[in-house]
């Protein structure tokens, strides 16, 4: 019976001891951010294909005898093996709505004009207002501003809906290079030296 309790107090202690970090899930992520990027632009017409990734889940690993006892002290430890990302939202699905506007309607001339690209950070910029008649000008300052807004806020509302408002930095680098692969050829985004390239 002694060893008995001593057995249950080390379990115990180890499982006070026991940290369990949550990693960003990024496979998870790109495949949210690419259904979200897909459906914005399809309606414009825009979208280009996902570049054939594959996105089969793999089988489950198996589960090793000793991890057994942790998983039943800390059942949490199993969430790990399965993550995913929770992109929609009532607010997210309204920024959606907003966006699949813009780019069905004069954001996606822009784009196309080369007037505006991608940014890094998941943004869009003006990255060559000449291509603008001087009249259109500050109606196209004015629909990035509105974009980049949209933008922001999904980023972070992801964030929040998975219950880590840290990783909106992750998810926004995630978006960032989803919005670029998804984007169809000729159309400008920055690299990652600052410069604009064209797809």
């Amino acid at each position: 019976m002694r060893k008995l309790l001593i057995f249950m107090a080390a379990v115990a202690t180890l499982a006070g001891c026991v940290t369990i970090n949550v990693y960003f899930p990024e496979a998870a992520a790109q495949k949210a951010a690419d259904q979200f990027i897909g459906n914005v632009l399809e309606d414009s017409a825009a979208a280009q294909p996902a570049g054939g990734k594959d996105t089969k889940p793999s089988a489950p690993a198996g589960r090793q005898p000793s991890a057994s006892l942790l998983d039943l002290v800390i059942p949490a430890a199993q969430a790990a093996e399965s993550p995913d990302i929770r992109i929609s939202t009532p607010e997210t699905e309204a920024i959606r709505a907003r966006m699949k506007t813009r780019f069905g309607g004069q954001l996606k001339a822009l784009f196309d004009s080369g007037a505006v690209g991608f940014t890094t950070d998941g943004l869009i910029a003006v990255r060559d207002a000449s291509a603008l008649p001087l009249d259109q000008r500050s109606q196209a300052d004015g629909l990035v501003r509105q974009e980049n807004n949209d933008r922001d806020a999904l980023y972070r509302a992801v964030a929040t809906a998975n219950g880590h408002p840290e990783w909106e930095p992750q998810i926004r680098k995630t978006f960032a290079q989803g919005w670029v692969q998804r984007a169809p050829s000729g159309w400008y985004y920055r690299d990652a030296s600052g410069a604009w390239k064209r797809k």
